[in-house]
Formats: structure tokens, sequence, C-alpha cells
């Protein structure tokens, strides 16, 4: 049973690249915020350049917290869009060495510039790092869709991830569909969560996300959530103050 908040690491490039010393104030402030999330929530997830702008890598951002919090659980995505095979067993390598918990392998949003797509697959990756042995020691996970059709994810089920990691959801009835399908399998599901407030609407927007359904009770409708797959991840990437509040209320 584990709920888990998603941070973003700082950005490298903010119209320009960044000072030395602007990169230290940005990790300073990831490093309270994670220090103030970590105190009401089980686990942190670390992004990997969402929208495909650079940022500190997941894997340095994940020690970053641990270092501070132990105990947290700590899980990171990474991306194969712009990265070949070597690059993502290097990434993988250090995820284990520094004792993270698990990695998301997403395919991530195209970059604004440079190559567009390496051509890897995501659940190819996960099946051949299940194949050399590293399931055994970092659980891997990929992502579904909120609305998956379960007779095109074969691919994903094959590769044996250590379980699911969803799109956004907006629904009790999306979640226990899910649940009711992968979890009777031994697969851990985790359904992302976008936090409704003012400050998210933007993001909502852009995930053409419907959240009518649970805008007016956010506490009673990750309860459910929770009470169904067992995991929650909240995400709120511009309204840390309020992801705050609703985790203490959560909790209480």
């Amino acid at each position: 049973m584990t709920i888990i908040y998603e941070l973003n690491p700082p950005k490298v490039i903010q119209d320009r690249i960044l000072s030395h010393d602007e990169l230290q104030n940005s990790v300073e402030k990831f490093k309270i915020k994670s220090t103030e999330i970590g105190r009401i929530c089980d686990g942190i997830h670390v992004t990997d350049s969402v929208l495909g702008i650079p940022r500190i890598s997941p894997i340095t951002a994940g020690f970053f917290v641990k270092n501070s919090n132990s105990k947290i659980k700590i899980s990171a995505s990474i991306r194969v869009r712009d990265r070949n095979h070597t690059s993502i067993t290097q990434t993988v390598c250090d995820a284990i060495l520094l004792n993270l918990n698990g990695v998301l392998i997403v395919k991530g949003d195209p970059p604004p510039t440079g190559p567009k797509d390496s051509r890897l697959v995501p659940s190819d990756v996960v099946k051949q790092f299940n194949e050399q042995g590293f399931g055994e020691k970092i659980d891997l996970y990929l992502s579904i869709s909120s609305n998956p059709n379960f007779e095109k994810i074969h691919k994903k089920i094959e590769a044996q991830p250590r379980g699911f990691v969803t799109q956004v959801i907006s629904s009790i009835d999306q979640v226990a569909r899910i649940v009711d399908k992968l979890k009777p399998q031994g697969f851990v599901v985790i359904p992302c969560i976008l936090l409704a407030s003012e400050l998210n609407q933007k993001s909502a927007q852009m995930l053409n996300l419907d959240w009518s359904g649970y805008s007016k009770d956010m506490i009673g409708f990750l309860k459910e959530v929770h009470k169904i797959a067992g995991n929650v991840l909240l995400s709120s990437p511009n309204d840390f103050k309020r992801a705050l509040e609703v985790l203490k209320e959560f909790n209480h």
C-alpha cells in the first residue's frame, strides 16, 4: 500500500543553459520539496525531462532524495526516445548502485531539438532487462493508457514488468477495469491522478483530462483509488502547496 508523489527535477535549460549557481539553487529547492513531501507519503517518483525539455537526470535527483530520506521509496522514469540501449543500461545500473527502488521505462515526449526517436520500444527494453536479470535487482515498470485495449498490449504483458503505471485517470471505473485485468496476473497497478486545482488547469488541458468527476471530492477520490489498487501516484506539477495540504488530509 503506497502513496507516491511525482516530482519534476530542475530544468537544465530555461531559454539558455543555466549557470552552476542557478542549477545549485534549483537543486536546493528540489531537495526542500522532496523533504517536505517525503514526510507525508511513502514514495517519490522522479520524472525524466517531461515535454522533452532537458532536466537534471532523474537518477541523480532520486539520489538527492534518497540521501536525505533513506526510508522513502524512490522510483524514476527513464526515456528511451532519445537514448540507445547502452545509455539506458548505464542509467539502470546507476539506479541500482544508488539504491533506487524502481524505474519506469517510457517512450518520452519528443525533444524540442535534436533527434526525435531512437526507435527503441519500452516493452522490448524491459523484456531484455528481465532476460539479463536486472528485474531481480530493481523493479521495472511500464506505462499503460487509462483506457487500455487489453487485446493490443500483449507485448507489454509478455515483457513481465513488476507492474504498470497508468496515464492520468479520471474515474473509478477506469481503475477498477485495469486492476481487475492485471492484478490477478501478479502485476502491481499504480494509477496516476492529476491533482485538481486551478494552478494545474493548464496541465489538465494539455492532457485532455476531464476531472469533473472527482474535482469536488479530491480526498474521497484518492482514497477510493487507493482502496482498489493499493497504490496511488499523485501528480501536481504546478501546485505543490495544495498537494501538501491534500496529502496531509489524506493521512488523517
